[in-house]
């Protein structure tokens, strides 16, 4: 997520109470969590296994719980809680604004693009040209639709992550100040769902299709002419290559990658990265070919 204008280091550590380890004459362009960060950005970290990971990200300013070594040309934060200053500060720059019309002043859409009777469209939505939204869609704050994307009836793009931090006891929800972009040439079946990213963006890929009551989870890249059937999910921050073939029901689980031209066969459940110009199936999924000796090797051994 990008901030509408750069932030001083020393005025934010100012404003959180934070002790300054190393360049404080830095700014802040965004914040985004580790897996999305890019220079210029703030991130948080608060698990020390996970330290030398932030440290060495891309991240140029690190909010943290405890006074360690700062690299070169970093600023880390010390606060008490980094995960309450991060999700404040995701919050401040992006803050929540419920809806009051069926479409936001501030959404652009294209005066050759088609949208039918009950969509609802949140601000700073962009839709481009020739595009057709059917009835009773929900296109959330923040969602880029490119040209050419059709998009059926039911369908709800931009809600919520799913996303939550653990406590000892109980959840708490991250505020999700990201985006969904969804681009040009795209199909999205009826009573499809994608989340937008919690502080990055979830994107569809040119030329990719979905089918009817396929799940995007936040965070997902999805690549170029990707093909999903009916009742697909793709868990978060997922990455999947272009061209990749996905059949019912299958599953993807979050943080992994999917190379490029591979084909999930339907029902399977893709638990670890897979390499691409493969088949793969069952659950845990493995290379079909392979799956499938295993499935006659059991039924011999009942004979």
């Amino acid at each position: 997520m990008r901030f509408a204008s750069p932030v001083s280091v020393s005025s934010l550590a100012k404003e959180i109470g934070a002790k300054i380890i190393g360049d404080a004459n830095l700014w802040a362009h965004g914040i985004n969590e580790i897996h999305k960060v890019v220079p210029g950005d703030i991130t948080f970290v608060d698990i020390e296994k996970y330290y030398s990971k932030s440290l060495s990200s891309s991240a140029t300013i690190i909010l943290i719980n405890k006074e360690v070594d700062c690299p070169p040309g970093k600023c880390l934060l010390v606060v008490k809680n980094p995960f309450q200053v991060y999700n404040d500060l995701v919050l401040r720059h992006r803050p929540f604004q419920p809806l009051t019309h069926l479409h936001s002043a501030t959404a652009k859409i294209h005066p050759t693009a088609m949208i039918e009777p009950q969509v609802i469209i949140g601000d700073e939505v962009s839709i481009g040209a020739n595009s057709y939204i059917q009835g009773n869609c929900y296109i959330g704050s923040h969602t880029t639709i490119g040209e050419n994307v059709i998009i059926q009836a039911g369908t709800i793009i931009g809600t919520d992550a799913f996303y939550f931090k653990q406590w000892p006891e109980y959840y708490e929800k991250w505020h999700s100040g990201g985006e969904v972009i969804i681009e040009d040439n795209v199909f999205i079946g009826a009573g499809c769902t994608i989340n937008k990213g919690v502080s990055g963006a979830t994107i569809i890929g040119s030329g990719s299709k979905l089918d009817s009551q396929v799940h995007i989870g936040h965070g997902v890249v999805l690549g170029k002419n990707c093909l999903l059937a009916g009742q697909v999910g793709v868990g978060g921050k997922t990455i999947v290559g272009d061209r990749v073939r996905i059949y019912g029901q299958a599953g993807l689980a979050n943080n992994i990658t999917v190379g490029a031209d591979a084909v999930v066969l339907a029902k399977a459940g893709v638990l670890r990265s897979v390499e691409g110009g493969k088949s793969y199936f069952g659950m845990p999924a493995e290379e079909a070919r392979r799956k499938f000796m295993q499935i006659v090797a059991v039924k011999n051994l009942i004979k």
